[in-house]
């Protein structure tokens, strides 16, 4: 009896060593109002940039447009079940003030949420470089892979990004860093401390989060100086790139959005683990927060940066280039796609540039 008693309270004890709940902390931000306002804006948002995103699916012809509208429906599901599943759990919290300590005495629903902390904070910033990789590819070297197959690996890549960012997640379960009980009690996360194991999940969770974006800013800015040039040159006209234009443009705002969002909670990991120092609560909570805006901002960069809008941005830029190579740019209907006509010297194809949103691509 003595040894199971041990036993129990050696269970009990799993995640609420280094914090041990109830806390007295009342701080707004962590509030039940603001779990709530905050999770269902980003539930909205998501749902309704996912049902933007398959009438788009729906509308295009563009075999690589496709593939990157996959990735994009990926990251709003992602991101939905992220905000549904943590959230749930932290309102939850609130509304019914449980105790997690008898509802949860070995661990699992703590290294639950846990896991689902790092996984869904981790698969924007891995899909976010993974979608990078996929651009740089079919801008800079659009004929070197096949395209027949693209929807089908576009699939395949997010399972693998998936199952990585999962496997992550696992690592504290299996001995590699530990998941612990958050103040104020509503959520659990690794420990952030200079111990051996705990110090190196950080590191991996920092630098796999910074290198995503890292990623992301030297391919997104190649590609973009890349397009830039091919569509500035005459003589590369007739290779159609609107709808190329949207898809920089939304991936471009997807690596600020994230950037900005996550860089801050990143480095706080990194520098808390490798100094040693106590974790302040209320900034690890702040910049958690912070982190969480970048699931409620990346719909609207779909929502917003769809193609009828964009390509009326193009439209105009296209009428600033010399009359002799616009004229079927900036009449007022565009001709229809794949529609060849001819200037002095070259031939172009028309890239149906139109402001009424309802070409295909």
């Amino acid at each position: 009896m003595g040894t199971s008693s041990s036993s129990n309270t050696s269970a009990l004890s799993l995640c609420f060593q280094k914090n041990n709940p109830p806390f007295n902390y009342t701080l707004p931000i962590a509030s039940q109002h603001f779990s709530t306002v905050f999770t269902t804006l980003g539930l909205a948002s998501n749902l309704f940039a996912f049902v933007v995103l398959v009438k788009s699916y729906q509308r295009t012809q563009s075999r690589s447009r496709s593939s990157f509208l996959i990735f994009l429906g990926s990251l709003v599901v992602t991101d939905f079940l992220g905000l549904l599943v943590t959230g749930s759990i932290v309102i939850s919290f609130h509304t019914t003030h449980f105790n997690w300590k008898e509802l949860d005495p070995d661990c699992h629903f703590c290294n639950f949420m846990g896991i689902s902390m790092v996984f869904y904070g981790l698969c924007p910033l891995l899909l976010g470089g993974t979608m990078a990789i996929e651009r740089f590819m079919g801008i800079n070297q659009p004929f070197s892979r096949p395209t027949n197959m693209s929807k089908r690996r576009a699939m395949s890549t997010v399972l693998v990004v998936w199952v990585f960012a999962g496997c992550i997640g696992l690592l504290p379960v299996l001995g590699l860093g530990s998941y612990h009980m958050q103040i104020p009690g509503s959520w659990c996360f690794f420990s952030i401390t200079s111990e051996p194991w705990d110090l190196t999940f950080c590191l991996i969770f920092s630098m796999v989060g910074l290198l995503s974006l890292a990623v992301s800013f030297v391919l997104n800015t190649v590609s973009v100086v890349t397009l830039f040039r091919v569509c500035c040159n005459r003589e590369s006209v007739q290779r159609r790139r609107d709808h190329e234009v949207e898809m920089m443009v939304q991936l471009i705002c997807i690596m600020i959005i994230a950037s900005v969002c996550w860089c801050p909670l990143l480095i706080f990991i990194a520098q808390n683990a490798m100094s040693g120092l106590l974790v302040d609560h209320i900034s690890l909570l702040m910049y958690v927060r912070f982190a969480t805006w970048n699931q409620i901002l990346d719909p609207w960069i779909y929502i917003l940066f769809r193609e009828s809008y964009l390509r009326c941005l193009l439209r105009k830029k296209c009428c600033q280039i010399p009359p002799s190579t616009s004229h079927a740019c900036c009449s007022g209907s565009a001709l229809p796609l794949g529609t060849r006509y001819s200037t002095p010297g070259s031939t172009f194809f028309s890239g149906g540039l139109s402001c009424g949103g309802s070409t295909p691509n």
